[in-house]
């Protein structure tokens, strides 16, 4: 499975973006998909992830009312919809694919490439 993430840019504090991760090569409701961030200097975590039907989510207590996670698997698609960005969100976001329910990293087996969301105050 390829995985290509995009909609990253630069933001002020309370602003809003929308990623995106097309998924292609493989059949896409085999797979769990999630979102991690890696922020400078850190390690990568999780933020959120969902279930092939679209009807179990679990997300990083510290998104949870500002980032909506959801898929459209007709168009082999996962949307991140991140709401009242705050700096400290300011990351490269990957989104991940995994056979297994997870929010470790190392359970996702197919991963993006990456796409920047800076955060400014």
């Amino acid at each position: 499975v390829q995985l290509q993430a995009y909609g990253g840019g630069s933001v002020q504090t309370g602003g809003c973006l929308r990623l995106s991760c097309l998924a292609s090569g493989g059949t896409f409701t085999n797979y769990f998909m999630g979102w991690f961030r890696q922020a400078p200097g850190k390690e990568r975590e999780f933020v959120v992830r969902i279930r092939w039907s679209g009807d179990s989510t679990s997300y990083k207590y510290s998104v949870k009312g500002r980032f909506t996670i959801s898929r459209d698997n007709a168009k082999n698609t996962v949307y991140l919809q991140m709401n009242s960005l705050k700096p400290e969100d300011t990351a490269v976001y990957y989104c991940a694919a995994s056979v297994r329910v997870s929010t470790w990293d190392r359970e996702y087996n197919f991963w993006g490439q990456g796409t920047l969301v800076t955060v400014s105050s």
